[in-house]
């Protein structure tokens, strides 16, 4: 019996608390959710917290047929003012990740601009989080009420997240703010009441103190009970268990209870494992699962998984990563139990978001946890997970919700699945065999091969999708002072100028002919025979380091269409470029703006640049990875010479380009025609950057701030980080 060696969520190990809830509803899909949040919003009476990595004020709670428009739309800002003035006592807390540039055409503008998100209220406040590690995010989407109902999952009150059950191929409600369509999309959200949701009022509060210094006090017990009317509860009385991932920052330990369920979970399994998720590339995850599949008593494993990602970045990165990842996982399945598949409503994918996890019938998870490296210690995360322990009841709860979504995918009624899936003798693979072909269905997810260009690379796109913060960038949040040095007045034009660039390159991305990686490369290489070839590549480097765009990745593209010696020479002059431009605009801008542009833990970089000049610039551009364009804009602030600054970058910049764009070279050499000659220059550079990477282990010197994974599992958190 699953489960029969005890109970698999553990507080201290898995989860950071397991607390309990009178009521408890799967919410599935967009259309729930937002629909019983508007109802509990408008019995708040005392507090509101929303934290999200994107908030957007403008979107609908309620979409009417014809679209969300009208006299009876209720948008986010609409719905919080109207409950504000009604209420003399509630007040709204707003906390969204201080997101990277590269978001900013995806962003509300008044986020970006840091105006007041809503000035017609006073008890209305908002703010930018940016208290966490360089390259992370804050992805906990969480709801909480008066301390008395919560909601948790994968949805963010954001644009392009509304959908129904039913995944029309074209629902003319299903538009952003801007009135554009966007395709079929599925989510997962929890509603909890009771100690659960005021656990998870605990979690923003802890968060709001990190974020703005302020503490806010717990509300008192609320005057009504604002569980929406409209939410079936599909459990009473029943533990919930939360768990969280923190990366280590400002002296905390980190919290990988996250990654601690996932594997526990998978290694309880007996029979089925269900999944749901936007991603598939953590490397623990694929391994514990891998593991199943060998073993010749492990469970069957469904995966539902979104067949593109929705944009350039994700797609030739993490789609890399996820290939590679599903690649493995088919070879380690000996014995025909795994199958992965994609939704599809008619002639349109559904963009799955959700981050779920049922196993057997004896737990579920659903939360803001993808499954990528990031997701399990350097993004936060939050996820809700219910276990079964035994209780016949709560077994059928969990049973009847995963097949409420096999039946969703499937276009089939609960009823129906569950009846196959008792005639497949439990086998969730023959059930959807058996069920698949209708208008809306579940298709075979293919690992398409990966381009040449892009497999030599991946050892260095793994750098973007990192299990913890860099050591680098925990170094630079080491010397992070706050700076309150006043802009100059020009400095607005420069912003603006940036936001343009940015604005235009993240439209060519999505529109133009570099859309995709193949068609970047077609395009580039029309002009490697040109005598302008380095005027176009100098001005890529120049408007990639205005958008942040990461350095690595400039100068790796650069040795995948050029020879490696021309590739170097050109991808310097670009560098230098990229800086040059930086260091310009940081110097005009004045430091304010800067640190707007930057983040403000960041931008605290200033001070250390500003006392080691071409020392702190060289260090900080050794490495690919580093803040390329942060470094550059804080030198131009500080006011560092510009011989220290050309001279500190070129000895920075250097090592890097050369071993990249050589490497790379020979790599793709290696690929095109495998001999051992080809071979010798490969294995060589390997071994320099191990080298290397020994080497700077140990001369730095530094112990950092996390726990040994198993001390932080076994061991509670302190008190003041732990609320």
């Amino acid at each position: 019996m699953f489960g029969s060696g005890g109970a698999i969520l553990k507080e201290g190990r898995n989860c950071w608390r397991k607390e309990s809830a009178g009521r408890l509803a799967f919410l599935v899909d967009v259309q729930d959710y937002f629909g019983l949040l508007l109802q509990a919003l408008r019995a708040a009476r005392r507090t509101v917290y929303i934290a999200g990595w994107d908030v957007d004020r403008r979107v609908s709670l309620i979409r009417r047929a014809g679209g969300p428009g009208g006299a009876d739309a209720h948008t986010l800002d609409e719905v919080l003012d109207r409950i504000i003035a009604e209420a003399p006592e509630l007040r709204a807390y707003v906390l969204v990740w201080d997101f990277a540039m590269i978001y900013a055409l995806d962003r509300e503008s008044s986020l970006l601009f840091g105006t007041r998100w809503s000035g017609r209220h006073p008890r209305l406040h908002f703010h930018l989080d940016d208290r966490h590690p360089v390259g992370a995010s804050h992805h906990q989407k969480i709801v909480v009420v008066d301390d008395a109902v919560a909601f948790a999952g994968g949805v963010d009150i954001t644009k392009s997240r509304w959908d129904t059950p039913e995944h029309l191929p074209r629902d003319p409600r299903r538009v952003d703010p801007s009135g554009a369509p966007y395709a079929p999309f599925h989510d997962v959200q929890v509603l909890v009441d009771g100690m659960a949701a005021k656990c998870l009022g605990d979690l923003f509060r802890e968060r709001w103190r990190r974020a703005t210094g302020s503490r806010l006090p717990a509300p008192g017990p609320a005057a009504a009970d604002p569980w929406p009317a409209e939410a079936r509860a599909a459990l009473t009385d029943v533990e919930v268990a939360i768990a969280r991932t923190e990366p280590g920052y400002e002296g905390r330990r980190e919290v990988r209870e996250v990654e601690a369920c996932y594997l526990d979970m998978i290694a309880a399994a007996r029979e089925r494992i269900y999944i749901e998720n936007q991603f598939f590339t953590s490397r623990v995850v694929q391994s514990a699962l891998a593991a199943r599949l060998a073993s010749e008593e492990g469970p069957e494993i469904v995966l539902v998984l979104p067949r593109d990602y929705t944009g350039w970045l994700e797609q030739n990165v993490l789609g890399s990563l996820q290939a590679r990842a599903l690649a493995e996982l088919r070879r380690a399945d000996a014995h025909g139990r795994l199958r992965v598949y994609f939704p599809r409503s008619g002639d349109h994918d559904i963009f799955v978001h959700s981050k779920l996890m049922v196993v057997d019938e004896g737990l579920v998870r659903v939360g803001s946890s993808n499954l990528t490296n990031r997701s399990m210690g350097l993004d936060t995360e939050c996820d809700l997970a219910v276990e079964a322990d035994g209780e016949a009841r709560v077994e059928g709860a969990i049973g009847s919700f995963r097949d409420r979504l096999l039946a969703e995918h499937l276009d089939v009624s609960s009823a129906t699945l569950a009846d196959a899936l008792k005639a497949e003798r439990g086998s969730m693979i023959r059930t959807v065999e058996g069920l698949r072909g209708r208008e809306r269905t579940l298709e075979p997810l293919s690992v398409e091969e990966q381009p040449e260009w892009l497999a030599s690379i991946s050892p260095t796109i793994e750098l973007l999708d990192p299990e913890r913060p860099s050591e680098l960038g925990q170094a630079v949040e080491e010397i992070a002072r706050e700076d309150g040095a006043q802009p100059r007045r020009r400095g607005w034009v420069w912003l603006a100028l940036v936001l343009v660039a940015a604005s235009g390159l993240a439209a060519l991305w999505q529109f133009g002919p570099v859309a995709d990686a193949e068609g970047a490369v077609r395009m580039v290489s029309r002009f490697k025979e040109s005598p302008l070839a380095p005027l176009y590549v100098t001005g890529a480097y120049v408007i990639g380091s205005l958008v942040l765009f990461p350095i690595t990745l400039l100068i790796i593209g650069t040795a995948a269409v050029f020879e490696p010696a021309p590739a170097c020479a050109y991808a310097l002059a670009g560098s230098l470029a990229g800086a040059l431009t930086g260091y310009s605009v940081g110097i005009t801008a004045g430091r304010k703006l800067v640190k707007r542009l930057a983040g403000k833990r960041v931008s605290g970089l200033r001070r250390r640049i500003a006392e080691r000049g071409l020392t702190a610039v060289a260090v900080s551009h050794l490495v690919p990875v580093a803040p390329f364009t942060i470094v550059n804009l804080l030198a131009g602030a500080s006011r560092i010479r510009m011989r220290d600054f050309l001279l500190g970058t070129l000895l920075g910049m250097v090592p890097g380009i050369v071993y990249l764009t050589f490497f790379t070279g020979w790599v793709i050499g290696f690929a095109d025609e495998p001999s051992f000659t080809r071979f010798l220059p490969v294995a060589a550079a390997g071994l320099l950057l191990l080298g290397g990477l020994y080497l700077w282990r140990r001369l730095s010197g530094r112990r950092t701030t996390r726990a040994p994974a198993s001390a932080a599992l076994k061991q509670p958190e302190p008190a003041e980080s732990n609320p």
